[in-house]
């Protein structure tokens, strides 16, 4: 089951945005009302949105295929288009989906090292993201590969205010 990793184009804006929104769907729709989930589907992965993300320098999207399927993304930002105000050796993961089928399967471990691969060539000295505090297998997961909680922000989901922990890792050398 080979896995191949590629910087994503303009040319992947549907399949970005299908991934998008189906884990967004997947992992939170048992907590918000179909209405504010419905409304923040259509904004967060609206064609203008993703095609200004993909267009911007200072973010990065990569898709993950196993056995020529496109299974995950990984979306990473720096410098202004940190979705926080953060200092410029900072470098955001904005996003790591992967959708059920492939879940479990070491796909957002190998698209976190290519955001840590990233991050050093880069010259990044840390790596940080948002996790929703309820998002359990993800503060999991980051918390085993070295993720600490430095603080936390509001994310509105429509109307219904819920809390980010921003997690932040400091980057150094690593073997893959």
């Amino acid at each position: 089951m080979p896995v191949t990793i590629r910087k994503c184009t303009i040319e992947d804006i549907e399949t970005i945005q299908q991934i998008g929104r189906q884990t967004y769907f997947e992992t939170f729709v048992a907590h918000n009302t179909e209405e504010n989930m419905n409304d923040y589907l259509q904004k967060a992965f609206a064609d203008s949105k993703l095609r200004e993300e993909l267009e911007n320098p200072d973010s990065e999207f990569y898709v993950a295929e196993q056995d020529g399927k496109v299974a995950a993304y990984l979306k990473i930002n720096q410098l202004d288009a940190q979705s926080e105000p953060m200092d410029s050796d900072y470098l955001e993961i904005e996003r790591i989906y992967v959708l059920i089928e492939f879940q479990k399967l070491g796909l957002g471990k190998l698209l976190y090292d290519r955001a840590l691969e990233r991050a050093m060539s880069l010259r990044k000295s840390k790596i940080w993201l948002g996790v929703w505090e309820n998002n359990h297998n993800a503060l999991t997961f980051y918390s085993k590969i070295g993720f600490e909680r430095i603080g936390q922000h509001s994310f509105f989901m429509g109307d219904d205010e819920q809390i980010d922990y921003i997690l932040v890792k400091s980057v150094k050398e690593e073997v893959f």
